[in-house]
């Protein structure tokens, strides 16, 4: 299964409804570290809403790296390789 990589910014809207999500940041104290965080996150839409109720749904993030010291490429192969692991066909990564 080939995953795709897609480059966004952190408030665009994901069609998918299963992903994984790299951000990286610079650390606060050290700006020459990469801090990474990795989420798996699956949106389940809710059942067809009755006329003029809003659609809705829930989300659900899984957090599998939280703020680690990593560089922006091992980010991205350890989720690519999660991602392919799990069948989900989109990564998409952002950086502060």
């Amino acid at each position: 299964m080939q995953v795709r990589v897609v480059y966004t910014l952190t408030t665009c809207p994901r069609p998918e409804t299963d992903y994984v999500r790299v951000h990286t940041c610079a650390a606060s104290d050290d700006d020459t570290v990469t801090l990474a965080t990795i989420e798996r996150i699956v949106e389940k839409a809710k059942a067809q809403p009755a006329e003029g109720q809003p659609t809705g749904g829930s989300v659900n993030v899984k957090t599998l790296v939280m703020r680690k010291p990593m560089s922006e490429d091992e980010a991205l192969d350890l989720a690519t390789s999660y991602a392919e692991r799990k069948n989900i066909e989109v990564v998409y990564a952002d950086h502060d």
